[in-house]
C-alpha cells in the first residue's frame, strides 16, 4: 500500500451517539487512517480535540482492544482511578473486557491529536460508565440499550 494522502483522507465529524450525547462530541474529529489503507483486522484513527473538546462519553469494550498514543499537544486520560496528563510520546492501553472507563478531554487551549489503534470485533460491545448507555454494533450496525440491554428511548 502506498504512503497514505492524509490531505485525501476523508475527516469524519460528529458521533453515532444518540441526543443527548452526540452534541457533547463538538471539537472532536478524526481521520480513519486504517480504513483509508484498506485495513480490515484492526482501526487506526487520528483524532483531534478542539480546547474543551471530549473524546468521547467514558467507555470500555467488551471485545476490543484499544490503543493510544499523544502526538501533538496534550489531553487529560480519565479513568475510574482518576486523572493523567498525557502530552506527545505519552501511551496508554486498554484491554478487551475491562471495566475501566476511559475517555480523553483537551484542557489546552491548542490542539490535541492522538493515534488510536483498535481491534474490529465482528461483534462489540461498549458500556459508558457514566450514563446507563451501552452500544453493540454488529455487520457495521449499532443498537443502543440501556445496560439491562432494554432499548434506549432516552436519558433516564
Amino acid at each position: 500500500m502506498p504512503k497514505l494522502d492524509l490531505s485525501q483522507v476523508p475527516l469524519k465529524t460528529g458521533s453515532i451517539y444518540p441526543e443527548p450525547y452526540a452534541s457533547m462530541m463538538q471539537g472532536r474529529s478524526s481521520l480513519r487512517l486504517g480504513q483509508a489503507g484498506g485495513l480490515t483486522q484492526f482501526g487506526v484513527n487520528l483524532v483531534m480535540l478542539e480546547p474543551g473538546a471530549l473524546s468521547s462519553l467514558r467507555h470500555w469494550h467488551l471485545n476490543e482492544d484499544e490503543f493510544v498514543m499523544v502526538t501533538e499537544g496534550e489531553c487529560v486520560l480519565v479513568e475510574d482511578a482518576g486523572e493523567t496528563l498525557m502530552r506527545p510520546g505519552d501511551c496508554a492501553a486498554f484491554p478487551a473486557n475491562t471495566p475501566d472507563g476511559h475517555h480523553f478531554i483537551n484542557r489546552s487551549d491548542v490542539v490535541a491529536r492522538f493515534l488510536v489503534v483498535g481491534t474490529k470485533a465482528p461483534r462489540e460491545v461498549a458500556t459508558y460508565s457514566d450514563v446507563d448507555l451501552r452500544v453493540e454494533m454488529e455487520g457495521g450496525q449499532a443498537r443502543f440499550t440501556y445496560r439491562d440491554g432494554t432499548d434506549w428511548t432516552g436519558p433516564r
